[in-house]
């Protein structure tokens, strides 16, 4: 499992961690049963505080994608990877919709918006 932590990032460290092993859960490299390192080692391994760690560990548990076992250890959980992906899509549309309005009001075209969208994800590749 590898996690690559932004400083410059807006997005607080437990959200970078918890949306990465979230994507990686989604897109199949991290497979159901499969069991996580210890709240510890990845907070060792990444340089951040256990609490840190332990904070994107219960997010995404509550988000049904982890279960902890006491003593065990944290694994992927046997989920509906489909009905995940599809509450995704649903965030993905209403926020479409809500950058489309404030588009309009700016006076923003089609071509504006694709060229922006191309230069952020450009970015974020990087």
């Amino acid at each position: 499992m590898q996690i690559i932590l932004s400083n410059q990032s807006g997005q607080p460290i437990y959200e970078q961690i918890a949306t990465q092993i979230k994507n990686q859960i989604l897109s199949g490299q991290l497979q159901p049963g499969e069991m996580l390192p210890s709240i510890r080692a990845l907070a060792k391994d990444l340089r951040i505080s256990v609490i840190t760690t332990k904070r994107a560990y219960d997010e995404l548990e509550q988000q049904g994608f982890l279960s902890t076992v006491a003593g065990k250890g944290s694994f992927v959980r046997q989920a509906d990877v489909e009905l995940i992906r599809e509450e995704n899509l649903k965030k993905i549309e209403a926020l479409i919709s809500e950058i489309l309005a404030l588009a309009a009001g700016c006076g923003l075209g089609y071509e504006e918006l694709a060229e922006m969208l191309a230069l952020l994800a450009e970015k974020e590749e990087s």
